[in-house]
């Protein structure tokens, strides 16, 4: 399985569809506005499918390192006007699959907004 060729056709497509593919079951997401790690398939889940439709047709990665245990890909986007810049990092486990998500955010403008935007949308898809 390639897993990266998975995410980045997620990303493309903006869909989540097939998040069970390149997600362990022990799956831990970092948010960069949540305090705790949300811990498990499920709320990794939700968060990456919230962060996909919250992001738009501007989303693209400018650059990215990847190893057989860990990717670093940082993006940009704009959303209502403000230029987000970010870092997806993830590790994967034996099997290729994504064992930790850590999101980075940057200015904090972006994060005020995009917590606001993120807060809103996982209400509605809950």
């Amino acid at each position: 399985m390639n897993t990266m060729q998975v995410w980045h056709e997620i990303v493309e497509n903006q869909s989540p569809e097939r998040l069970n593919e390149i997600l362990a079951q022990d799956c831990v997401f970092y948010s960069p506005v949540v305090h705790t790690p949300q811990e498990g398939l499920e709320l990794t889940k939700l968060y990456l499918t919230g962060a996909l439709m919250v992001f738009n047709d501007s989303f693209n990665y400018v650059k990215q390192v990847v190893t057989e245990q860990h990717a670093v890909l940082e993006f940009e986007c704009s959303v209502d006007g403000i230029l987000i810049n970010g870092v997806d990092i993830m590790t994967f486990n034996a099997e290729g699959k994504i064992e930790e998500f850590k999101v980075m955010v940057r200015p904090l403008k972006a994060i005020n907004m995009l917590h606001a935007k993120m807060r809103d949308m996982l209400e509605q898809i809950k």
